[in-house]
């Protein structure tokens, strides 16, 4: 008879295996969870307790609040906060960090990054959303509270990723670096349980997600690329929620293309608290994740807390030809892929 493993199994025994584990990544990680419990309660039932809609106010990337973002922001500070394993948090929703306080006179060694719900312009349509995060252990010294740079460090140095899809079914994904694994959350027990191991991106796949409506206002290099993919009649699905396009293509092969218009030259997502954890979990995977100039996501330097920045991943297959479409048609751009 088939036994079910718990998300807190899995973590427990994924412990086991590193001797030199010490166990506050796996409290943290069980923490995630339990606050991505409380968020997907909340968003089930976000029509029945008035909490649709939008706040009359921007959030620090200058996009307007759902009155959603606030209260899982609020949750999973919430749960990270007495955690006692988190010394600070970095949101989307907020414009500075968050340092917390010791616990029994103890800094926590970690700090995590999260957009809180993505995708929050599809609540009130009843559109799938998501979370991200991404977890890095501090450089700062532990007898001292966190600064800047705890935040700022590239995507390689991530020691943990992951998001959670609250769509027909609610689904954890995550990786400490050694492969990607999904969680479905089954509601008459209240627990995560293994339903994906050992993920794999398809090498290519039938899909490439984009919001096309942008075409116009995409470099020559894209335009060419989505032709190409339109000429090799593949589907264009796109939601509007990068986890859940992200998903698919995790699971069904693509890629997704976020590429900078001339209203953000730079790029839309946050490097911080988007681009790097998924495209640390494409990797993990045996995807790729460049920007439109072919540099790797994780190797990016960040600057500063909402940085943004372009992002194409997916099917190492897919990301490959895009990248030749790139350095065909785009001025100075190196003929080595990131």
């Amino acid at each position: 008879m088939y036994r079910i493993e718990t998300l807190d199994e899995f973590i427990i025994k994924r412990q086991k295996s590193y001797s030199t584990a010490t166990g506050e990544l796996t409290g943290l990680l069980r923490d995630i969870g339990l606050a991505a419990k409380i968020v997907n309660r909340e968003v089930n039932k976000a029509g029945l307790i008035n909490i649709l809609g939008k706040f009359q106010k921007e959030n620090a990337s200058g996009e307007q609040v759902a009155k959603l973002d606030i209260y899982a922001n609020d949750r999973l500070i919430d749960f990270l906060k007495t955690s006692g394993e988190c010394a600070g948090i970095a949101s989307e929703e907020l414009e500075d960090f968050v340092v917390f306080p010791p616990r029994n006179e103890q800094r926590g060694k970690y700090v995590v990054v999260i957009d809180p719900l993505d995708g929050s312009s599809n609540i009130d349509v009843n559109v799938s959303v998501g979370t991200i995060f991404g977890i890095y252990r501090r450089v700062s010294p532990e007898d001292q509270d966190i600064t800047l740079k705890d935040f700022l460090q590239p995507g390689l140095d991530l020691v943990a990723a992951g998001y959670v899809i609250y769509g027909t079914s609610t689904i954890l994904v995550y990786s400490t670096g050694d492969g990607v694994n999904g969680f479905t959350l089954d509601p008459s027990i209240g627990e995560f349980c293994l339903s994906h191991r050992d993920i794999k991106i398809p090498e290519e796949g039938p899909y490439y997600s984009v919001n096309q409506g942008y075409y116009l206002k995409f470099d020559l290099e894209m335009r060419r690329y989505i032709d190409y993919c339109s000429d090799l009649n593949l589907r264009l699905r796109y939601i509007g929620t990068m986890v859940a396009d992200i998903h698919r293509i995790l699971f069904q092969g693509g890629v997704f293309l976020y590429p900078n218009t001339r209203k953000y030259p730079k790029g839309k997502l946050r490097l911080l608290y988007e681009c790097n954890p998924l495209a640390y979990i494409v990797e993990q995977a045996g995807g790729k994740a460049l920007n439109v100039k072919l540099e790797r996501i994780l190797e990016m330097q960040p600057e500063e807390l909402h940085q943004r920045s372009s992002v194409i991943m997916g099917s190492p297959k897919m990301i490959d030809e895009m990248a030749e479409f790139v350095q065909r048609y785009a001025p100075n751009i190196p003929s080595e892929v990131g």
